[in-house]
C-alpha cells in the first residue's frame, strides 16, 4: 500500500510502498479516509521518540470507515466510520486496538475532517481538565492560531472562561468567532504590556503556553499569572507537574488519548460547542511538505492529508 515515511532517522518523509497491515486479534483494521498533521509527526520521524523497525510510516491521527475485525471485536463490524489514534496514519490502511484510542466518528463533520480532531482536540480537552478552568476565569493563551489554539479558544469559552488569545498575525477576526475575548498580535504589541497595562493588572488566572519550549520564555508568560494561579506548559518548558514556583502552580501537560476522551471530543463536535478548522487539505504524497511546513510554525488550524 502507499504510504509516507522514512527509510532511516532524520531523513526526510518519502512517498513509500510497504505491506498491507491486517487485523489480528483484538484489532480493528481501518481504511483511511484521512490523517491529521502535528508538529510531532517531525519529531517522531527523526527518531526522538523511539527507534521501531524501518522503514517508518508517519502520522498518529486518522479517520476512516473499519473494512475487517479481528477475531474477539465485539465493538466495531465493517463500515463503521471512526476516529482516533494510531502509529502510522499517513497510508491507506491502519490497525488499531479496539481497546486503544479509536471511537465512532462524530456526525456534525464529514468524516475526512474528524482526523483533524484526535491529538490537538484531547490536548485541548485535557487541558482544560488538568487546569481546572472554570467560568468567569482569565485564560491567557500563547500560540491561539494553530489547531490545539482553535480547540481550547472554543472549549474554554464555552465554559464562559474569558479567552485572551496570543498569535502572531492578526487573527482577531477568526479567533474572535471562536469565542476569543481579546486577541493580541505579538508583531504589533507586546504581549505583557497589554495585559499589565490594560486587562489584568494583578495577573492572569491560568497561562497555557503552547509555543514555549525553553525555560526562560516560559518563566517570562508565568509572570503575567497572579499567586495562586496556574501555568501550563505543552513544550516541556517545565518539567513539574503540579508543583507550586513562585506561587504559581505549573503543570507540564501531555496528552493521554483514550476511547472515552474521544467520545467526549465527539460529544462536543455534535453539540455544536467545538468547529473544525481545516487550513488546508493535501494528497498522501505532498505530506512531507505538510510537515515541514507545520513544523516551522504558522498553522491556522488544521492540515490533513488523503490517502
Amino acid at each position: 500500500m502507499r504510504a509516507v515515511g522514512v527509510k532511516d532517522y532524520g531523513a526526510t518523509p518519502e512517498l513509500l510502498d510497504v505491506p498491507k497491515p491486517t487485523a489480528g486479534p483484538g484489532q480493528v483494521l481501518v481504511r483511511v479516509e484521512a490523517a491529521g498533521v502535528n508538529p510531532v509527526d517531525a519529531i517522531v520521524a527523526s527518531g526522538a521518540y523511539g527507534k521501531p523497525p524501518l522503514p517508518q510510516v508517519l502520522g498518529v491521527d486518522f479517520a476512516g470507515r473499519v473494512e475487517a475485525v479481528g477475531a474477539g471485536v465485539t465493538r466495531y463490524t465493517a463500515g463503521d466510520p471512526v476516529f482516533g489514534r494510531a502509529a502510522g496514519t499517513y497510508a491507506e490502511y491502519v490497525v488499531v486496538d479496539e481497546s486503544g484510542p479509536i471511537g465512532p466518528a462524530p456526525d456534525a463533520v464529514e468524516l475526512k475532517t474528524a482526523a483533524a480532531l484526535p491529538t490537538a482536540g484531547l490536548t485541548a480537552l485535557g487541558i482544560l481538565d488538568a487546569a481546572e478552568v472554570r467560568g468567569g476565569e482569565s485564560l491567557l493563551l500563547i500560540g491561539a492560531a494553530g489547531g490545539v489554539g482553535t480547540f481550547l479558544t472554543q472549549l474554554a469559552s464555552a465554559r464562559d472562561a474569558r479567552v485572551l488569545a496570543v498569535t502572531r498575525g492578526d487573527e482577531s477576526v477568526r479567533l474572535g468567532l471562536f469565542g476569543a475575548a481579546v486577541t493580541i498580535d505579538t508583531s504589533a504589541e507586546d504581549v505583557a504590556g497589554r495585559i499589565c497595562r490594560d486587562e489584568y493588572p494583578d495577573g492572569v488566572d491560568v497561562l497555557v503556553d503552547l509555543v514555549s519550549a525553553d525555560g526562560e520564555a516560559f518563566e517570562a508568560n508565568k509572570k503575567l499569572v497572579h499567586d495562586g494561579g496556574v501555568a501550563v506548559s505543552t513544550r516541556g518548558a517545565t518539567r513539574e507537574r503540579g508543583s507550586v514556583q513562585s506561587g504559581v502552580e505549573e503543570i507540564a501537560f501531555r496528552v493521554q488519548p483514550s476511547a472515552e476522551l474521544l467520545a467526549a471530543l465527539a460529544k462536543e463536535v455534535d453539540g455544536g460547542t467545538l468547529r473544525v478548522f481545516v487550513e488546508a487539505e493535501v494528497p498522501l504524497e505532498q505530506a512531507p511538505q505538510a510537515v515541514a511546513r507545520i513544523q516551522h510554525g504558522g498553522a491556522r488550524g488544521k492540515t490533513i492529508v488523503k490517502p
